[in-house]
């Protein structure tokens, strides 16, 4: 009975994100996406991508953070042909390959503090670069001239999120920072490994949530660490304004309402206004 039961739980979360990719105006991009990599078991170090619904979640999510990139790629290269991309914690290589195959006039690396990703990255021909996140300004490896920083579900595993987003901001050259986070209503502590002490995952940085902010949340710690943000979106797990709005407190309960994505440029406003 009870995989039964999980067997339709998973087939209601695959038709809602199947609804909500189409409604979001995603699909087109998920589809071509699948065609460019058919295979995305590899996506993380400490889990595999091996079921529909998974496979499905990884995909929007996905979809969602190209469509960011792209984006902003656009419109840097109205004043630049050549432009030096670099993904800060990135486990698989896979956003690299979407865009070296989607993309013209880029270069692009990656940065992980894992062995593993870096090894994995490399194997297909990428570079990646071993580094903490809140240490990459202090590498000599790194290039710190990149135009375009993206860091995808990375700031909730931080400790301090802010000093990382400020070190970006102070000691780095890149014009455009693209962010994407889990997205809650309302701002939490995660730690749900000591929360839910059934949830006998180990505590390291990649399957570690400490911070889970709202929207506006994040957005305060953007601009108090030195950014501007010229774009917002919010990609939601579940189709809205119709008769399956309600799965959102199914989501809620399971997952998370979706994902929030901004893009970001230097801006100084409000820090030059914090004290030393």
């Amino acid at each position: 009975m009870k995989k039964i039961l999980q067997s339709l739980f998973y087939k209601i979360q695959i038709y809602s994100l199947v609804r909500a990719s189409k409604q979001q105006g995603m699909e087109s991009l998920v589809q071509e996406l699948i065609t460019i990599i058919p295979n995305i078991s590899d996506q993380y170090v400490t889990f595999k991508i091996d079921s529909d619904y998974l496979e499905r979640k990884v995909r929007n999510l996905h979809a969602f953070q190209i469509g960011l990139i792209t984006d902003a790629v656009k419109k840097l290269q109205e004043t630049k042909d050549k432009l030096i991309l670099v993904d800060i914690g990135d486990s698989s290589g896979n956003h690299l390959i979407y865009l070296n195959k989607l993309l013209d006039g880029i270069e692009a690396s990656s940065v992980n503090l894992d062995e593993e990703a870096i090894k994995r990255i490399q194997s297909k021909g990428l570079k990646a670069i071993k580094s903490r996140a809140e240490e990459l300004h202090q590498s000599s490896d790194f290039n710190q001239s990149a135009d375009i920083f993206f860091s995808f579900e990375m700031l909730e595993h931080l400790e301090s999120p802010t000093s990382f987003l400020t070190d970006m901001a102070e000691k780095s050259e890149c014009e455009i920072f693209i962010i994407t986070v889990p997205m809650v209503i309302k701002s939490r502590v995660g730690l749900h490994q000591i929360r839910n002490l059934k949830d006998k995952r180990p505590l390291n940085p990649e399957n570690t949530h400490i911070f889970e902010f709202s929207p506006d949340d994040w957005d305060l710690l953007f601009k108090f660490s030195g950014w501007k943000i010229t774009k917002r979106v919010k990609y939601f797990q579940y189709p809205r304004k119709s008769l399956l709005s309600p799965l959102k407190f199914l989501w809620r309960r399971m997952d998370f309402d979706g994902f929030y994505g901004v893009i970001l440029e230097k801006d100084d406003t409000f820090s030059k206004r914090r004290s030393n």
